[in-house]
């Protein structure tokens, strides 16, 4: 990583702050907005704030360790790069761009399957742990194709998407009338809105590729995917995208993780952007967490350095975390390290950056 950037982004918040001025107000609106009254995107960040610190004190923290394991590989920092639509809209490159940050850094990447150049393009692109999420747009033989092609180009696990059977009003995006690229050449989406437990078991029935589900969001459905042999299971409301006032991830958390009782991974994402989000979701039971809009706000503010840059200071605040609670490594974080606490800035979709003042968040 260049000095200059390095200079140039010393904080989080100089990040958000490029992006802004390099996105045009459709790009902007569609990286920050969520469905309808966009209650569910709010809570994703309240359910983050109101969560405060028990830290300890007295206890060696001379050497902090952030890296962590996933699906057998190792990771820098406990960290999955979100899946993202049409992430191109964000920088030139999409997804092979992010590809070259995440293997630059050492994270994990989620591709998209409605994300350019596609699946072959970005398994080339670098060499990374990579895993690949689909929208079911075709019948079992389209599942199966994709599933092929992805082991084929090394992606370690698929995941299928299971909150999108019907897709969600966007005032933002209506408002502006921006459409997705993805949007605009999408057919097949009876497919997704039929997807059921049975397509669940057949993939496990097929296949020998670890299963993740994307979007579960209740105690219930967790134990179902375990009943079904899901080697993942993803706390996930779409970034608050999808269903309006649902709960925010981190409140759905505990009940997921007590469901599943260590039968399958967990992750969690639902407004992540700074370390000490990332510190609270493992301290609550998740064993990865995924970033999506600080992904995309990496690579709007200066393309694949600049998504190194915003992992470079998650780290940061990550190991700052960890040293003033007293933990020198991840295994060590429990539910005894957070409290309830009331919030104190009103939550929106870049509210945990107060130092800005950004029009329209």
């Amino acid at each position: 990583m260049g000095s200059n950037l390095e200079e140039r982004f010393q904080t989080l918040h100089e990040i958000v702050r490029a992006a802004r001025a390099n996105l045009a107000p459709g790009a902007w609106d569609y990286l920050v907005g969520g469905a309808e009254t966009e209650t569910t995107l709010k809570r994703n960040r309240l359910a983050l704030d109101s969560l405060a610190f028990r830290p300890r004190v007295l206890r060696d923290v001379s050497r902090l360790d952030c890296t962590t394991t996933f699906l057998g590989r190792p990771l820098r920092i406990p960290v999955v790069l979100a899946p993202i639509g049409s992430i191109e809209t964000f920088t030139e490159g999409g997804g092979a761009t992010a590809a070259r940050a995440a293997a630059e850094f050492g994270v994990a990447q989620m591709l998209s399957s409605v994300c350019a150049p596609g699946l072959e393009a970005v398994a080339t692109a670098a060499d990374t742990f990579r895993l690949f999420q689909l929208y079911v747009r075709g019948d079992d033989a389209f599942v199966d194709d994709h599933v092929r092609r992805a082991v084929d180009h090394g992606y370690a696990a698929v995941c299928l998407t299971v909150d999108t059977a019907v897709y969600s009003r966007r005032e933002r995006d209506l408002a502006r009338r921006f459409v997705k690229p993805w949007r605009v050449r999408a057919t097949g989406h009876d497919f997704q809105a039929a997807l059921s437990w049975d397509q669940v078991k057949r993939f496990k029935d097929t296949h020998d590729v670890p299963l993740i589900l994307k979007g579960i969001a209740t105690a219930e459905d967790a134990a179902l995917a375990c009943a079904h042999g899901v080697d993942v299971v993803y706390v996930s409301n779409h970034g608050g995208r999808q269903l309006d006032h649902g709960r925010g991830t981190l409140d759905v958390l505990p009940e997921v993780v007590a469901a599943v009782a260590g039968r399958a991974r967990i992750i969690v994402d639902g407004g992540v952007l700074r370390g000490t989000d990332v510190v609270k979701a493992l301290a609550r039971g998740a064993d990865l967490v995924g970033v999506g809009r600080l992904e995309c706000l990496g690579l709007a503010a200066a393309g694949a350095p600049g998504l190194v840059r915003a992992l470079e200071l998650l780290e940061a605040e990550i190991r700052v975390c960890l040293g003033l609670l007293g933990v020198d490594r991840l295994g060590a974080l429990d539910a005894s390290y957070l409290h309830a606490a009331p919030p104190v800035t009103p939550p929106h979709a870049t509210s945990a950056f107060p130092l800005l003042d950004l029009d329209g968040y």
